[in-house]
């Protein structure tokens, strides 16, 4: 039985896993949880089809680790991604209509923090509305654009591992956070939205 230190090697969690350990595979996910469901929850803004789509993301590492098809890099967190993408998008992919989707208002306001100031009430309550504003847009991004505005603004990821991770080069990610800033800029512009703070 894995005991929990203040820093636990992942490699040495997934091989406690492979033989028998099942504690190694919850503290292993327990690490990287909140990044993974909310790189999920971003893409989908639904809570309850994030809970079944990390679900089914757990599922998939605990049988591809049992396979001995993790290689390890040193990178599992961007494995583990890279696993969340596939089955955000596999999960698109059968939408007939991705505007169907309901919008979820917790846990989308990383983005926006990097555009707001702290500040008095009056301060926080124009904060809160430039939150919501900045979702919104975020929100209303092409599916592909949207999720290389949240790899690098939520998830801090740099462009090469949003390449690695959408397979795609980093000539397209660039283009599509390019793509993703004109839109957004366009947005803010067609609806007059300030984000000065008086």
């Amino acid at each position: 039985m894995i005991k929990i230190k203040n820093r636990i090697n992942d490699i040495d969690l997934i091989n406690s896993y492979i033989a028998g350990d099942n504690n190694a595979m919850d503290v292993l996910l327990k690490k990287y949880r909140e990044k993974i469901y909310n790189y999920i929850l971003m893409l989908v803004k639904d809570k309850y089809i994030a809970d079944d789509i990390y679900q089914d993301v757990f599922i998939k590492i605990s049988a591809f680790l049992k396979e001995g098809r993790y290689k390890d890099d040193g990178r599992f967190v961007h494995w583990a991604l890279r696993i969340s993408h596939n089955k955000t998008i596999d999960y698109f992919r059968l939408q007939k209509n991705q505007r169907e989707i309901s919008t979820d208002q917790e846990g989308n306001e990383n983005l926006a923090d990097k555009v707001v100031l702290e500040g008095n009430i009056e301060n926080e309550m124009i904060n809160t509305q430039v939150k919501t504003d900045v979702r919104k847009l975020v929100e209303s991004l092409p599916i592909e654009q949207r999720e290389v505005v949240i790899m690098r603004h939520y998830l801090d990821l740099s462009f090469k591992e949003i390449a690695d991770q959408t397979g795609v080069s980093i000539n397209t990610a660039l283009g599509r956070m390019r793509y993703a800033l004109i839109n957004l800029r366009k947005m803010i512009d067609d609806n007059q939205i300030t984000f000065e703070i008086a």
